[in-house]
């Protein structure tokens, strides 16, 4: 693992969950992409991997940003930041790392206090 995609869990990141959280120009990026490509595109430009990205870059990256078939707006971002059990954070592709995802999601548990505890 890189040190990009490591982090000490003192800084707070913030990740964009709604439409008006996402960087104006990574929308006008992605849609200028979007355009320019045409049905050609094989990848949502959200999706790509740059591992030169620092976790904070990464944190903010937003895979989709558009309406679903319900008509409701989702943001879904390209990596989620997961606080690993030696205190680190991790950016993990929401792709390439869907098992490591899901492998996270199943060692954290709560106690009844509220906090995170790992099995």
């Amino acid at each position: 693992m890189n040190k990009d995609s490591r982090h000490q869990r003192n800084q707070a990141i913030k990740q964009p969950m709604a439409p008006e959280e996402v960087d104006p120009r990574q929308k006008q990026a992605q849609k200028e992409e979007l355009e320019r490509a045409g049905k050609s595109l094989t990848i949502n430009p959200g999706d790509r991997i740059d591992n030169s990205k620092t976790l904070e870059e990464k944190a903010k990256q937003v895979a989709v940003d558009a309406p679903d078939i319900t008509g409701d707006h989702i943001v879904v971002p390209t990596y989620f930041i997961v606080d690993m059990p030696d205190g680190s954070q991790e950016a993990l592709h929401h792709v390439k790392d869907a098992e490591k995802i899901s492998d996270v999601i199943r060692q954290a548990r709560m106690n009844e206090k509220g906090e995170r505890t790992w099995w």
